[in-house]
């Protein structure tokens, strides 16, 4: 009774199968059938490679939400020479709140005026697309026996997130109860020279591989009441990667200068004025891969489909091959004449 049990489950298994093999005595092979196998091959062989370099590669997702942190600070990274004597500018950042930050973050370096020939790079400078590779401006070069008569102006400092204005202008900035103020009576209007060139600002931390809209930017004037505005939007960005993982800001920027001229109804102060802004979305900058199963299936629709569609055209082309050469072939028999066979009162033709 097993046995007979066990042969009725395996016959009704057998009749169950789906992919029937065929005894290669009723396999016919041919030239052309060959070539196609080849070019298939070919072609899967083609597209597996292509898809393995798809699925070792990464992309970069971007998500948008409210940024909810406002209690933290926020770092500004400034290198900025400027075409005048360390002892006659001062920087200092003005908040929404009324908060003055002074320049204790920032240190004067007394340097060379030498604004188109040493870090220049506004023109060449570009983001490489080779991972590891260098990004950020060269070293300066060693102090040469050219007067200092620029002043560089760098380091970090800690600011409210609020919106702020980070100033470069004539005089040390001093501090009192209704407000802030340069002292410039002792400096001469002659000695006005405000082009700059911008190394760098950022915001947040630094990343390596990171350039800056402002890195590299230079403006060069000839006017002793020129002033320089720069409005920028700081966005909070969150960058988690293989490599790294940070929380750091980008900024868009618009750019602004004009001569300041009293009499035709150009006011200001002369000097280089960032006011930025804080925006309320955060970015979230993740690198996503491809997971292995997403790879094996794509990889099998490619071999399947690639098997699939070749056999169907070789197929169709054999047929139509078949119709015009007026070989088209149906069934087994094939009538070779006519023949008449009589049986009776009736005739039968063949």
């Amino acid at each position: 009774m097993r046995r007979l049990s066990r042969k009725k489950a395996l016959s009704l298994v057998r009749e169950l199968d789906a992919f029937p093999k065929v005894s290669e005595s009723y396999v016919e092979t041919s030239a052309s059938g060959g070539t196609v196998s080849l070019i298939a091959f070919s072609a899967m062989a083609l597209l597996a490679i292509l898809e393995f370099f798809v699925y070792r590669d990464t992309w970069m997702k971007y998500e948008y939400s409210v940024d909810k942190d406002f209690s933290s600070k926020l770092r500004i990274n400034i290198d900025i020479t400027v075409a005048m004597k360390c002892q006659h500018v001062g920087a200092d950042i003005l908040d929404l709140a009324e908060t003055m930050i002074t320049s204790s973050g920032l240190q004067y370096e007394p340097v060379s005026n030498r604004l188109r020939e040493e870090h220049a790079l506004q023109e060449v400078l570009y983001k490489t697309l080779l991972k590891g590779g260098p990004t950020a401006l060269p070293p300066r070069e060693d102090a040469s026996m050219e007067p200092l008569n620029a002043c560089r102006i760098h380091g970090h400092v800690y600011v409210n997130k609020v919106a702020g204005n980070l100033h470069i202008t004539v005089g040390k900035p001093i501090h009192h109860p209704q407000g802030h103020a340069h002292i410039a009576a002792f400096v001469s209007h002659e000695t006005y020279n405000f082009s700059h060139r911008i190394d760098h600002l950022s915001f947040g931390e630094e990343i390596p591989g990171v350039i800056n809209p402002l890195d590299g930017t230079e403006k060069i004037t000839y006017s002793n009441n020129q002033m320089f505005q720069y409005f920028i939007t700081v966005v909070p960005t969150r960058l988690n990667t293989h490599k790294i993982s940070a929380d750091t800001h980008q900024f868009s920027v618009t750019e602004r200068e004009r001569v300041i001229n009293h009499a035709a109804g150009s006011h200001g102060v002369s000097g280089i004025f960032v006011k930025y802004d804080m925006s309320a979305l955060m970015v979230t900058v993740s690198e996503q891969h491809m997971p292995l199963w997403q790879f094996l299936v794509r990889l099998c629709g490619i071999i399947g489909g690639i098997f699939s569609t070749t056999g169907m055209l070789h197929g169709l082309v054999g047929f139509c091959f078949d119709v015009i050469c007026c070989r088209f072939k149906v069934g087994v028999y094939r009538p070779r004449g006519v023949s008449l066979f009589l049986c009776k009162d009736t005739a039968f033709v063949f």
